[in-house]
């Protein structure tokens, strides 16, 4: 193989499996909670951190690694995102309590969110627009995709075999011998811009998400709580001193004037949506499946393929979408199909028929894959050239917030106290679910009008640097 040829494929490798390591993390302990819950000894509080603590960690970090890497280097940061990875999956693996748990799964989350970040900023240096960055954002997204059919299944099965313990072993050496990889193989970018780092804009975006994230998971106990309320009411003051210095920082590491571009508010909004909707209530269907419907983990584990296997396949054939198909119209459709599948998976009864689920999951994995694929290419193309990093940090940090919230809404709706547990857990699924399914649907509407919004927005802004009318534009600097 020419350099030139295998330049971009070890980046697609390392970006792809980089995406694919940091999902099946974050999904791993799906299907294994009482497992892990159980050999820890963990409280309910902590048991809700065990679930929560990676998405604290993306949430926190997503936004700051990507604009991090697009100053001091995507390379830098996405090897030392990968061993972060690791080094949180130790943690995980050696936990003797709960709280080193959550602390390895946090360090895990901030990890992976410079890994997953930098994987997009990395594609889009690695890829010029055209045919070629299509079918690699398509091979990135189906990675995105597959982690959720590898974590739980890995972590389900290693756990009836041995122990859940060696799943994080099985990740610990991946995703270091992936850091190793990654800094032989993949060339130095940056933005060039040469703003600096915005010290204090991270640590007020750090702290005021955190805040929030925390009061989301703390919440699931009851919602008027003195931690609750003092949580919240710091994440409203950090996130308002964030905004106040992102407008008067020379340094800013988000300018809030690119939040006139329609089409980076339709990427986030659907970001958020499907977050909140179908990745939430995925997160939580092995417990209704386990719970309510008396199936064991590799069972649930196994289900959960037709949602997450049917989403890597259609993450890849998203390539063949006929290009005169805009990203908000894919959008538009692949939220309106998506809906469609949440749709019967919001009408479960505890003995519901095996075929009701595959449905459901199948018709949802089709949209999450045409979704995952369509954001991969809207998060690089909604923001200026040379900010791909920050992008990306945006829309996943969408994805992840919306993901919280979703699991928090979710879990609360679903373990109402009541004689009949199983028949409760339903009924309080079946609502969630109803609530995804029209909030998707709403979201396909709003994307739609800001569809035409960005039609209008063009017309008025001159094309320059590929068809994007930028804020403002930076070419990538090369080492």
């Amino acid at each position: 193989m020419s350099e030139v040829v295998s330049r971009p494929a070890r980046a697609l490798f390392v970006a792809a499996t980089g995406t694919l390591l940091a999902m099946t993390a974050f999904t791993a302990p799906l299907s294994i909670v009482p497992s892990v819950a159980a050999d820890l000894q963990a409280s309910v509080s902590a048991t809700s951190w065990i679930l929560s603590s990676m998405s604290f960690g993306l949430g926190v970090a997503l936004l700051t690694a990507g604009a991090l890497g697009d100053e001091i280097g995507r390379r830098r940061v996405f090897v030392a995102g990968a061993a972060l990875l690791g080094i949180g999956s130790v943690a995980c693996g050696a936990a003797v309590d709960a709280g080193v748990f959550i602390a390895g799964r946090i360090v895990e989350g901030v990890g992976g969110a410079a890994v997953i970040a930098c994987a997009l900023a990395v594609l889009s240096h690695a890829f010029p627009a055209g045919p070629g960055r299509v079918r690699a954002l398509g091979i990135w997204g189906s990675c995105m995709g597959a982690g959720p059919a590898v974590g739980p299944l890995l972590g389900a099965s290693l756990d009836v075999a041995s122990t859940w313990r060696l799943a994080y072993l099985v990740i610990t050496v991946l995703t270091l011998t992936l850091a190793a990889l990654s800094w032989w193989w993949l060339d130095e970018s940056r933005s060039g811009r040469d703003r600096g780092v915005d010290v204090v804009g991270s640590g007020l975006l750090a702290v005021g998400l955190g805040c929030l994230l925390a009061a989301l998971t703390e919440c699931r106990q009851g919602w008027v709580r003195l931690p609750v309320v003092a949580l919240a009411i710091a994440a409203l003051i950090a996130l308002a001193a964030f905004i106040v210095h992102q407008l008067k920082s020379d340094k800013a590491m988000l300018e809030l004037g690119l939040f006139r571009r329609p089409a980076l508010i339709s990427a986030t909004c659907a970001a958020f949506v499907t977050g909140a909707g179908v990745i939430a209530l995925m997160s939580f269907i092995s417990t209704v499946l386990e719970r309510a419907s008396g199936r064991s983990p590799v069972q649930t584990s196994v289900l959960l393929l037709a949602w997450s296997g049917t989403s890597v396949a259609a993450s890849l054939a998203a390539r063949h979408v006929p290009k005169t198909l805009g990203g908000g119209t894919r959008l538009v459709i692949a939220l309106t199909l998506l809906a469609a599948g949440l749709a019967p998976l919001s009408v479960l009864a505890v003995k519901t028929s095996v075929w009701q689920l595959i449905t459901g999951m199948v018709v949802a994995g089709v949209a999450t894959g045409l979704v995952n694929a369509t954001l991969a290419g809207e998060a690089v193309a909604s923001v200026p050239v040379g900010q791909a990093g920050l992008g990306s940090g945006i829309n996943n940090t969408s994805r992840y917030v919306g993901a919280a919230v979703g699991v928090t809404v979710v879990s609360t709706l679903a373990t109402q106290p009541a004689a009949d547990a199983r028949a409760a857990l339903m009924a309080g699924w079946n609502h969630a679910a109803l609530i995804g399914a029209v909030l998707t649907a709403v979201t396909a509407l709003v994307v739609l009008s800001l569809q035409r919004a960005k039609n209008r927005w063009q017309q008025h802004a001159p094309a320059v640097a590929g068809g994007h009318s930028p804020v403002r534009v930076a070419s990538d600097a090369v080492e």
